[in-house]
Order: C-alpha cells, then sequence, then structure tokens
C-alpha cells in the first residue's frame, strides 16, 4: 500500500472518532493557553526569535564548519563522535558499541532520534533487552501504542485508561491520583538506573565551541540514565548545533516556554565526556551524529530553514488539521503536524512523502507561533510547488484541476444547474472527503446569481 494511502486511512479513522478529537483538542488548547502564560517572561518576545532564528540562519549556513567544531571539541575532552548517515547506519553503529562495551544492563531515556530509527524495535530483534528510563516510554510500553507525539507521547489516553492498563504491570492503585501513579511508575523504573552499564539519551542542543550537550527535561531520567551508566551513548541530528554556550540560554528558555509552557524546564542538564578531575560521570562518552535525510533539506535552498526546528511542538497545538487527525500515526513519522509536513517530504522525497504538504489549511498560525521564525506555512506552498515541478503529479491530478480551472473561470459554467455544480464538486474531493461525514451541498444559487436578482446587475 502506498504511504498516501495508509495517510488517508488513518485520517478516516481519526475523523470517525468524535471523542478521540473532543480530547486532543482540549488537551492541546490548554498546552497553548499554558504557551502564552508563561511568555510573560520575555521582556521582547520579538527580539528573542529573531535572535535564535539569526543563529539558526547562520549554523544552518556554516553547518560543516559547526560539525566540525563541535567534533573536534569532543575529541579533545577524550569522547568520541561518530556520522552515521541513514537509520540504518545508526541502529549498526549502537549495535557495535554494545556489543563491543558487552553491556547487560542498558537504560534508554526519552528521544526523538530513538523513535526515529527505531531503536528499540532493533534491539528487541537482536535479542537486546533495555529498560526504558522515561515514564511516558514507560506507559507506551505498557498499553502497547507508539507516542502521540515527542512532546506530550501519551497525551491521547485518559487517565482511567492507563491506570486500569497499569494496574496489571505493577499493581497500580485503582483509586490512585496522578501523583502516586507517577511515583508507582518511578519506584518500578528506579532500580534499574543503579546497575545500568550503559546509557542512551537524546539531546536538545549540541554546543559546538565546548563539546558540551544539553538535555531538557521534565521528569530527570535522562540525567539518572548516565549518572550511574560506564557509558553514555548521546544520539543527535546534525541539525542540532548551537554556536556556544551564550546561545543555550536563550534557546532553552524558547523551547521550555514553547513545548511545555513553562519559563524553564524542571531539568536541564549539560554534559559531556568526563574530564580528569571529574569524581563521577560515564567513563565513555559518545555522541551519533544522525543524517538520516537532513543533508536533502539543507540542500534545498527554499526550504532549507526548516532545519532550524528545535521540536518544540507548538505549530502542532494551534494547527486546526492536526487538531482534527493528529500524531505521529497518522502522519506516518516521528516528527508529525505542520513542521513534520515541510521536512518529511524534503528527508524522504516528494515522490513518497509530498501529499503530506497538501492537506493544510495555510492559515499561517503555526509560522506565528514558532519560536525560531520558521516560515512553514510558505515551505509547504514550496513543496507543492515542487512537487508539481519535478512531475509527480498525477495525469488525473492535471486533467482534474485544468477542468477545474476552467470551470472557475467561466461565470457561465458557474451559473449552471446545482447538480451538475454538486456532481463535479463530489467527483472532485470526495475520495478525500471520506465515507465517514456527510458530504456538503452547493446551495441552489450563486451569490452573483442572488446579486442580479436583488440589486438588477
Amino acid at each position: 500500500m502506498r504511504q498516501e494511502e495508509k495517510f488517508k486511512l488513518e485520517i478516516q479513522k481519526k475523523i470517525a472518532e468524535i471523542d478521540f478529537r473532543q480530547h486532543i483538542g482540549a488537551s492541546l488548547v490548554n498546552l497553548e493557553s499554558r504557551r502564552k502564560d508563561s511568555l510573560s517572561c520575555f521582556n521582547n518576545l520579538e527580539l528573542a526569535k529573531l535572535r535564535a532564528a539569526y543563529t539558526k540562519w547562520k549554523v544552518n549556513e556554516n553547518l560543516d564548519k559547526f560539525l566540525i567544531d563541535f567534533e573536534g571539541s569532543i575529541v579533545r575532552k577524550g569522547g568520541k563522535v561518530i556520522w552515521a548517515y541513514d537509520i540504518s547506519n545508526a541502529q549498526n553503529e549502537v549495535l557495535q558499541i554494545i556489543q563491543k562495551q558487552k553491556a547487560e544492563k542498558i537504560i534508554r531515556s526519552k528521544s526523538i532520534l530513538a523513535e526515529e530509527i527505531e531503536l528499540d524495535s532493533f534491539l528487541n530483534s537482536k535479542g537486546i533487552n533495555h529498560h526504558l528510563a522515561d515514564v511516558s516510554d514507560y506507559i507506551l510500553k505498557q498499553t502497547k501504542k507508539t507516542p502521540y507525539n515527542f512532546i506530550t507521547p501519551t497525551i491521547e489516553d485518559s487517565f482511567s485508561d492507563v491506570k486500569n492498563k497499569l494496574n496489571q504491570s505493577i499493581r497500580v492503585s485503582l483509586d490512585a491520583d496522578e501523583n502516586e501513579m507517577l511515583s508507582d511508575i518511578k519506584e518500578e523504573l528506579r532500580s534499574e538506573f543503579f546497575h545500568a552499564d550503559l546509557a542512551i539519551t537524546g539531546a536538545n542542543f549540541l554546543i559546538a565551541d565546548s563539546g558540551l550537550v544539553a538535555i531538557s527535561e521534565d521528569s530527570g531520567a535522562a540525567r539518572l540514565s548516565f549518572a550511574f551508566a560506564k557509558t553514555h551513548i548521546v544520539l543527535a541530528g546534525i541539525d542540532q548545533i548551537i554556536p556556544g554556550l551564550n546561545e543555550l540560554d536563550l534557546f532553552l528558555s524558547l523551547y521550555s516556554t514553547h513545548s511545555k509552557g513553562k519559563v524553564l524546564q524542571s531539568f536541564s542538564t549539560i554534559t559531556g565526556p568526563r574530564e580528569r578531575d571529574d569524581f563521577d560521570g560515564p567513563t565513555e562518552f559518545i555522541v551519533i551524529l544522525i543524517d538520516n535525510g537532513r543533508s536533502e533539506v539543507l540542500a534545498s535552498q527554499d526550504q532549507r530553514q526548516a532545519l532550524s526546528c528545535i521540536d518544540c511542538g507548538a505549530c502542532n497545538n494551534v494547527c486546526p488539521v492536526y487538531k482534527t487527525i493528529g500524531g505521529n500515526q497518522t502522519y506516518l513519522q516521528h516528527q508529525s503536524g505542520p513542521i513534520g509536513q515541510v521536512i518529511q517530504p524534503l528527508k524522504a522525497g516528494l515522490d513518497n512523502f509530498g501529499f503530506l504538504s497538501n492537506h493544510t489549511t495555510f492559515c499561517g498560525k503555526c509560522t506565528e507561533v514558532c519560536p525560531v521564525n520558521i516560515d512553514i506555512h510558505n515551505h509547504l506552498l514550496r513543496n507543492r510547488r515542487d512537487f508539481v515541478n519535478q512531475g509527480f503529479a498525477s495525469k488525473g491530478d492535471k486533467l482534474a484541476w485544468y477542468s477545474w480551472n476552467k470551470l472557475m473561470l467561466s461565470r457561465k459554467n458557474l451559473n449552471r444547474q446545482t447538480t451538475l455544480r454538486n456532481f463535479t464538486f463530489k467527483s472532485f474531493f470526495k475520495k478525500d472527503w471520506g465515507e465517514e461525514r456527510e458530504f456538503p451541498k452547493i446551495v441552489e444559487k450563486t451569490f452573483n446569481q442572488i446579486w442580479r436578482e436583488q440589486k438588477g446587475l
């Protein structure tokens, strides 16, 4: 089945789930409200966004230089950098490190890159048992679900559903409140931290001039993961570089406010290779820099700015399409929502995922809330332009839109009987509209006809 067909099937299922849409819609509205409230910590938000946008532009235009600087800084401190060009390469690099270290106790904390390279399923297929450090990852594993998105992975599940499911695995009391349930889960997870041989974490920002890694999170699971481990593997994309520590305070503030509506995340950890004077920390520090199509985005001059994304998810919370169909499973990728609709077609090819850029209202809200001023809705238009210019539009689509264009430019055709207009409208859009919703009918008279009747013109 083609990717577009899978996408449309998922859409039809989500649109029919009224309870899902109401629950997700309310949750996303709440996140957006918290984001707005937290912005009071900025004296001049627009200036902060301009500074961040300029910094990311500078990095994108000189990405090779900053990556080499970062690698040099890591190596000088005794760490190691491995370059992975695709998913398979990244998976095998992790596997080789585990086998070389003969690691038996492996901890993985929350990581968008781990989801991207499908690390959990890969390690399981190789018979390598590993423990998940993050509460949301643990819940997803127990409920056998995929993350809804990176920022709020379990948002589509109600509290009662999660509690009932976990009662079978860790005996959570059915009368427990949220804090009690979290305490039970953490108690279940915490014993694994102390015996870890190897820890795998993600990263939010890579600091080029000092060879450090910044991890921002709510639960502190990432920090606990590598606190006792002998080897620390960091999975990071080549687009997560920032020039130096001077820029980090700005990006951490923008990330915290726009992702969870907090002035600062509960835990913001800056880590790197263990140095001679350090009393603790992993003895081996390895960063795996993953490309996996990011170079393709970089090569696209018009849409290169999309690599500036800091994965805050703010664009998802305001997108009317995402509120209706939402989630990674629907979008068939780890990075969903408006920014995912820009990046995935460029990473995986317009021929495979170009259709994603069509499912948008172009309202521009995503661009408005982006903390690094990415011109998201216009990048979607550019993707659509490239999709047609590169010859990926089907002959049927070309014929349909040619006919539609002729119809719309002819007042005589527009004023024809409603039956003909309804048939034409339905022929164009019925497949995308789906079977679950009643198809709208065109009014009996056009605005032009009513105007002529009332004004006599």
